[in-house]
């Protein structure tokens, strides 16, 4: 899951006014209605709670589930606009280079014939010798009759010229629309001055990527505060869980503190995220059922892992004319048992029926990373529950699962791995999606994962109606 991130890569950058539309002023107010309705059904299961005590836990969870992601967003989008900030600095700085490499080249050949010499000239005089020849006769005339004059026909061989002398860049572009006719001593001055525009762009562009760099670097920071101010305030509410009495307000509790720790998890993943986000992101698969190239040493799983495909049968000899007896054949009647590999396939064995995990398949994190599924691999690690490398994408695990000996079903069971077909739950329309069961609630799951706000960034979410999704074990 995740939206694909759109980076300009030339242009300018247009300020851009952040002001409160319509839109976005309903979106702020219906945010605030579900925060306040958020904060009144968890005081509620905190009823009999000790005012300070509850007051800490409705303050958690203001801080994990509004604060941070309010900040979250803050830093998602300074870190686009200091990507494309950069980007853009990195074009300015490359037409910059451009103009000096064409100026040095100019003054080389400068050195050599003058600054007199007409480079418009000395094109039309070789293509003429290239005529006599006959190998450039149709292509000259070609170019003679389809010119309106004489400054026509100039033109064309000057652009003729610039292409033999694959001077395509910014630099000489801009030399040739002052006019390519010049002599070399006049081009210089022209593309001198064009150095000095493209200098002081470059430089600008380079303060404002270095400004909004600063600015993002700023949001992170920020955003890294809270999440501390969040664990102090879990750490505290832990140790005085035992002053919880009802079921609702331990429950309620619970919650909180458990989305506390799903989203400390970013803190271990921001140099991931600051990389990820200097990037165009793409949709892409969140894993495979066979190792890729790159992975040739780790076997690819059979489709069915209990049992090696059986080789065909090798046909019988053909006795030849001569000799009479028949040469023996090289393979042999009965099949020859499959080489094993390096690494051999082992033997699936099903869990019990109330276990979970498998280590049949699970040769390391095969998944991409900061993707859903790479995500919930290592969290089901985390909580002692082997997963085997190659389910495929998260939409995938529910039907590849099996055949490791894993138990797929439509009960929830904290560590299972929620796979989520396309499009249920706001899962990827393509490849859907995969998370982890953190909590379970009778009919509500509380679940943690990866991507949905972005690459190596992870959640929480509660949802109702967990008999509805497929579970794997």
């Amino acid at each position: 899951m995740g939206m694909p991130l759109v980076l300009a890569s030339t242009g300018t950058i247009t300020p851009v006014a952040y002001a409160d539309t319509y839109d976005n002023l309903v979106n702020a107010q219906n945010q605030h209605a579900a925060s306040k309705a958020r904060e009144a059904q968890l005081r509620s299961q905190l009823s009999g709670v000790e005012s300070s005590l509850a007051d800490k836990i409705v303050e958690l969870d203001d801080l994990t589930n509004n604060q941070i992601p309010e900040a979250q967003s803050k830093v998602t989008a300074a870190n686009d606009a200091a990507a494309a900030a950069q980007s853009e600095a990195d074009a300015a700085a490359n037409r910059l280079q451009a103009a000096r490499k064409d100026k040095e080249d100019l003054e080389h050949k400068i050195a050599q014939t003058g600054e007199d010499y007409d480079d418009a000239h000395a094109a039309v005089a070789q293509v003429a010798r290239e005529s006599m020849h006959g190998s450039d006769t149709s292509d000259m005339m070609s170019v003679m009759t389809g010119s309106k004059d004489t400054k026509d026909f100039i033109q064309s061989m000057q652009s003729r010229d610039a292409i033999s002398r694959n001077e395509a860049n910014a630099a000489s572009d801009a030399a040739d629309e002052l006019n390519t006719s010049m002599n070399r001593g006049e081009r210089l001055k022209a593309i001198e001055k064009r150095i000095e525009t493209l200098k002081q762009t470059a430089d600008e562009k380079a303060a404002q990527a270095q400004s909004t760099a600063a600015k993002a670097q700023a949001e992170r920071d920020a955003l890294d505060k809270l999440r501390v101010q969040g664990e102090a305030a879990r750490a505290e509410l832990e140790s005085k869980q035992d002053q919880l009495k009802s079921d609702a307000a331990k429950q309620a509790a619970k919650t909180v503190m458990l989305s506390s720790q799903v989203d400390s998890y970013n803190r271990q993943y921001q140099k991931e995220q600051a990389a990820a986000a200097a990037q165009v992101t793409i949709n892409q698969a969140q894993g495979t059922t066979r190792p890729t190239s790159s992975q040739t040493s780790t076997p690819a799983t059979p489709s069915t892992p209990s049992q090696p495909s059986t080789p065909a049968t090798p046909a019988q000899p053909v006795t030849p004319a001569a000799p009479v007896t028949p040469v023996t054949p090289a393979a042999p009647v009965t099949p020859v048992t499959p080489v094993t590999p390096v690494t051999p396939t082992p033997t699936p064995v099903a869990p019990s029926p109330t276990g979970q995990g498998t280590s049949n398949g699970d040769y390391g994190n095969g998944y991409v990373p900061g993707q859903c599924t790479w995500y919930a691999y290592n969290r089901r690690k985390e909580m002692g529950i082997n997963t085997p490398s190659y389910l495929g994408n998260g939409g995938q695990w529910w039907a590849t699962a099996p055949s490791y000996g894993l138990r797929v079903d439509h009960v929830p069971q904290v560590g299972a791995a929620v796979s989520f077909l396309p499009g249920q739950a706001w899962a990827d329309l393509t490849y859907g999606h995969v998370a982890v069961v953190e909590a379970v609630y009778g009919d509500t799951i509380l679940i943690s994962e990866m991507n949905v706000k972005g690459p190596y960034i992870t959640s929480t979410r509660t949802l109702a109606g967990a008999g509805q999704f497929w579970y794997v074990h």
